[in-house]
């Protein structure tokens, strides 16, 4: 009974890699080790913000030796291929988004938490017109938090 448990683990996890690799491929990248280990830590939760220290301490924790100018060359690779999508929040902090569809974030200062706003929550009107052979790529939203004083 014990090994049933322990095969099937095995074939999901076997699987659980095919489907990374696969992304990977889709997405133009060459699923090197490094690069399938960081992908299955990041997508294993479904949609997430996290930093490249943040990425690299997990990744530690699974014991995926890489190094943290490896996982920053892997997250601006996957943002790149569409994969992920930046998020600055100011000049020194910077998340990677596993949900790369169109959304605006709120950052709760003092937590370093970056969270999805739901599209239908906010409408950005009157943009100002490009410059001449220009076009508007994105409009990125980030809304600032702060716990109020008790």
């Amino acid at each position: 009974m014990r090994m049933d448990l322990v095969r099937k683990a095995n074939r999901a996890a076997d699987k659980k890699v095919s489907e990374v690799r696969t992304m990977l491929r889709s997405a133009g990248l060459r699923p090197t080790r490094q690069r399938l280990a960081l992908a299955e830590i990041l997508f294993a939760e479904g949609n997430r913000h996290i930093s490249a220290e943040g990425l690299h301490e997990e990744a530690m924790g699974h014991r995926v030796p890489v190094s943290l100018a490896t996982v920053y060359n892997t997250l601006h690779q996957f943002t790149e291929a569409g994969l992920l999508r930046e998020v600055a929040v100011d000049g020194s902090k910077t998340y990677f988004d596993t949900n790369t569809e169109d959304h605006h974030h709120f950052f709760i200062e003092g937590e370093n938490q970056v969270v999805d706003i739901p599209m239908s929550n906010l409408r950005v009107e009157d943009l100002p017109e490009p410059m001449p052979g220009m076009e508007i790529a994105r409009v990125d939203i980030i809304v600032r938090l702060r716990r109020k004083d008790a």
